[in-house]
């Protein structure tokens, strides 16, 4: 049971709550910073601009630039028993806003599931932000569980979706779950966990109902589990697909962070350390795989499991660094990386690529 609580405690860590800012016209959907766009504004750019006909003649939806979505990962939230501060993506949304980023949306999912079952809420709600902004696609990036969650809504909708943007996602499981399932494989006790998350966590997240399941998303996490989710969700024709891993415990990633193509923007972090939160010691050393870091990871996903479609590299930052939190904490000693820059250049560099 310690390890049951140490992992939950550990994932619970790595996401708190997405942004919730609402501007005018944006309603439920999770917001845009700034509040600088209105719904008549939407409407107006959405019949002055050019567009190809979709069938039967209906609009197709606007072109890029496209919308950005920020898919929070495994225990995140909108508001977290109704406070607005304790924010997911920390600051980013407003920070993006600064930069000319109005479209930036975040909502939130049940925080404790398996990605179909939050996949298709997400779904639900790109399709609320596509009928509001007039858009036909968004660019989705996911944190952590948010990039599966992603790769389900690329597969089922590829018309709404043109890239998807993974960072320190377990595209190949969770190492630290194989050895938490070991100990709750037993249905009696899944069931004694879901009723506790269901039954206490319902006055805290907004999208916990009867069908919310902490065991299915521990499920999914494991290796063989992650198998059978490949198998299903294979990557959609036409969607464009990249991924981050994080680095951590002063490791620099070795030939497992090698990349010849990487951006500017994450290569100018190749030789800054980071060092591991405490939070992270335990699992850090579990995943790294023992003495001389064979594996180096971010705490919880080793890079060699964050890597899907074109890998752009490594970064010096835990699991909880790449989202900025605890609230706004700095990633560590003597590391400069700063992650809200980080969001502005990966949308820079993703428009850059048309998306």
């Amino acid at each position: 049971m310690r390890w049951i609580a140490a992992s939950a405690a550990l994932w619970a860590a790595a996401a708190c709550g997405s942004e919730t800012h609402q501007g005018p016209g944006f309603e439920n959907l999770g917001g845009t910073g700034g509040g600088s766009v209105t719904t008549a504004e939407v409407t107006s750019t959405a019949t002055s601009s050019s567009g190809s006909a979709g069938s039967g003649g209906a609009p197709a939806g606007l072109g890029p630039p496209y919308p950005i979505v920020l898919a929070h990962g495994f225990f995140g939230f909108d508001q977290f028993a109704g406070l607005d501060f304790a924010t997911y993506f920390y600051e980013v949304q407003d920070h993006l806003a600064d930069h000319g980023e109005v479209y930036v949306f975040t909502p939130a999912v049940d925080p404790f599931n398996d990605s179909t079952h939050r996949g298709a809420q997400l779904e639900a709600a790109i399709e609320d932000i596509l009928a509001t902004t007039g858009h036909a696609k968004v660019n989705i990036i996911g944190h952590s569980q948010g990039g599966l969650d992603a790769r389900v809504v690329a597969h089922d909708r590829p018309d709404m979706v043109a890239s998807v943007l993974s960072l320190q996602t377990p595209h190949g499981g969770v190492y630290i779950s194989d050895v938490a399932l070991e100990l709750i494989d037993n249905p009696g006790l899944s069931d004694v966990l879901d009723w506790v998350v269901q039954t206490f966590g319902a006055g805290l997240y907004d999208t916990i109902d009867g069908n919310t399941s902490i065991s299915a998303a521990f499920q999914q996490f494991s290796t063989p589990a992650i198998e059978t989710f490949d198998q299903a969700y294979p990557d959609a024709p036409g969607v464009f697909y990249a991924s981050v891993a994080g680095r951590s415990d002063y490791s620099l990633g070795g030939s497992a962070c090698d990349v010849d193509d990487a951006p500017p923007f994450i290569a100018a972090w190749d030789d800054e350390r980071d060092p591991i939160d405490p939070l992270f010691s335990v699992t850090e050393a579990i995943s790294d795989g023992g003495f001389g870091d064979p594996y180096p990871n971010d705490g919880l996903v080793r890079v060699i499991d964050a890597k899907h479609g074109r890998f752009l590299g490594c970064l010096p930052a835990d699991h909880t660094d790449m989202v900025g939190h605890l609230f706004g904490d700095e990633p560590g000693s003597n590391n400069d990386w700063d992650y809200k820059q980080f969001y502005v250049d990966l949308i820079l560099w993703l428009r850059a690529q048309g998306y």
